[in-house]
């Protein structure tokens, strides 16, 4: 008899203590839970047996990315209904242990266990990353975790993208605006804030595909070193620039930060890219960035924030985002940035939150990659481009629920005289030197 989706519903309401809000479509045929709600396929009993040997959120990403989970219905509707019951919950090994101490929980483990069959662990999905979990952030580590990001193939990165080729917030007019139009109206706010003019020499921090560099080369006449760890972005990036006309303003390399010796600049943006630096190095990160600007240069850093908690040492790393997606990424609270900010030299002139605009953003990078499917995964693979979905989507929900947000920071290094360059009027973004 056909029976694992009722079993598996039972089992699964024991141990969250609570019925899930879905269907389950089993590999045997059977349904069971809320009549018309999405359901969440169990493609085979390897799904079971991956939750077993990683209980909690790295089990269901594995058999997420795997093939072994999938959802049929609204992505987003499903993942909004399950994240009360798993991604929230913020259970720990201690939590987990205590739930097994409920004699319920322990027969419902036992009922999972004779459900999944034989008890080996599946081998993980080979887009897993395999590097320590330890957040050194040394130059030889961040480069291996940016390779695993961004080399994934730029013709994948232009489906999700389009063709600005801009991998961070998007800032919309209108939520019906293009995503082309948002992305350049990004690129024109980051290069206003930071009051650029003819001449001018501007450092770009985790350049990318060479968007704001090219944007701002164009149309407001700098002067711009683009650095980035990515190979692959790097060249993408170089031809663009030689298309543009613009190889006699723009410079990209393949270069840490860290290692950028031709300082001092006048402006340095940092565009999605201090979520790599790590909690204990963001000072440095700070202080390095100070040290290339010229006294009464601008710092446009735009970075995604988590909410603070109560007692900081109880954060952890999502063990999804750090195995499938950002390996070794690290958010701080905006407070954090700023105080690391300010303790390096920097006087922060300007904070910007623009959430809303990234839930916006990634809604559309969703899309492209789903009216493309089939060819994104030819070019990066399926589990791959099961990552980037769940990712992306999972990703906007939490800015629309405001449990992560992102934020413009700008930043003065003030010259000993105090006079910053600033306009007396807040967002009018006169050159520097100018007001």
């Amino acid at each position: 008899m056909a029976d694992a989706a009722p079993r598996l519903q039972g089992l699964f309401t024991q141990l969250l203590g609570a019925p899930l809000p879905v269907r389950i479509r089993a590999w045997d045929g059977s349904q069971a839970g809320p009549p018309g709600a999405p359901a969440l396929v169990v493609r085979n009993r390897r799904a079971l047996r991956r939750l077993l040997w990683k209980p909690g959120e790295l089990g269901l990403a594995r058999a997420w990315v795997a093939g072994d989970l999938d959802i049929e219905g609204d992505l987003y509707t499903t993942l909004d209904l399950l994240a009360g019951l798993i991604w929230e919950r913020g259970e720990d090994a201690r939590t987990l242990a205590q739930a097994l101490r409920d004699p319920e929980v322990r027969a419902a483990v036992r009922g999972l266990v004779r459900l999944a069959g034989p008890p080996l662990p599946p081998a993980p999905p080979r887009e897993e990353a395999r590097s320590p979990r330890r957040h050194l952030h040394t130059k030889r580590t961040d480069r291996r975790a940016i390779s695993h990001h961004y080399d994934v193939g730029n013709d994948f990165y232009e489906i999700v993208l389009g063709p600005s080729m801009v991998y961070s917030c998007a800032y919309w007019p209108t939520p019906d605006s293009t995503l082309e139009q948002a992305q350049r109206d990004k690129l024109e706010l980051v290069c206003r804030k930071l009051g650029l003019r003819p001449g001018l020499r501007l450092l770009d921090v985790g350049c990318g595909w060479g968007s704001l560099a090219i944007h701002a080369a164009r149309e407001h006449g700098v002067n711009v070193v683009g650095v980035t760890l990515s190979q692959e972005q790097a060249a993408y990036a170089r031809k663009r620039v030689a298309g543009e006309g613009l190889t006699d303003k723009v410079e990209i390399r393949v270069q840490d930060y860290r290692d950028v010796r031709d300082g001092p600049y006048d402006v340095v943006s940092s565009i999605g890219m201090a979520e790599h630096v790590g909690a204990e190095r963001y000072l440095e990160y700070a202080d390095d960035l100070y040290n290339l600007l010229k006294p009464g240069g601008r710092l446009l850093n735009h970075q995604i924030a988590r909410r603070p908690q109560r007692d900081e040492s109880t954060y952890s790393v999502d063990a999804f985002i750090d195995s499938y997606v950002f390996p070794d990424g690290e958010l701080q609270p905006i407070g954090s940035t700023v105080a690391q900010l300010e303790r390096a030299g920097f006087e922060v002139r300007d904070v910007e939150a623009i959430r809303e605009h990234y839930a916006l953003t990634l809604r559309q990078w969703v899309s492209r990659l789903e009216a493309d499917w089939q060819r994104a995964v030819q070019l990066a693979g399926p589990g791959r481009a099961r990552v980037w979905r769940l990712y992306m989507a999972a990703s906007a929900l939490a800015f629309e629920r405001n449990r992560i947000g992102v934020n413009q920071v700008l930043a003065v290094r003030a010259p000993e005289s105090g006079a910053s360059g600033m306009p007396l009027r807040a967002r009018t973004w006169g050159a520097p030197g100018r007001d």
